[in-house]
């Protein structure tokens, strides 16, 4: 299924979790250099508890928030770089924002 895209102009927060520090990172820093995103923040390790193939796991994961008016191309780009058959990548469109930070991820990811 594809990522429904943004209207034009829209930006938005994409939360992702990652298998350790070093993939947010790397992927991070991919994104960030192609301009996909303007900023990505890497959390604390989180632990996760999920269904997977039947049954529950647990694991230690990394999650990070991204920054980008190009949502849907960042998404698609995490999954294509992500260690995991099944990528968790969602966008949250932010509605209202502080405009000259608005601008700054525009310019910086568009």
């Amino acid at each position: 299924m594809r990522a429904r895209s943004r209207p034009p102009g829209m930006i938005a927060t994409v939360y992702a979790v990652f298998a350790d520090q070093a993939e947010a990172e790397r992927i991070a820093e991919t994104v960030i250099e192609e301009r996909l995103a303007a900023c990505a923040n890497i959390l604390s390790p989180c632990r996760s508890i999920y269904r997977w193939q039947g049954k529950v796991e647990r694991a230690g994961e990394v999650p990070a928030l991204f920054k980008t008016a190009r949502a849907e191309a960042l998404i698609a780009r995490i999954a294509e770089l992500h260690s995991y058959d099944v990528p968790a990548a969602v966008a949250w469109p932010i509605e209202d924002a502080h405009e000259p930070y608005a601008d700054w991820v525009k310019a910086n990811s568009g």
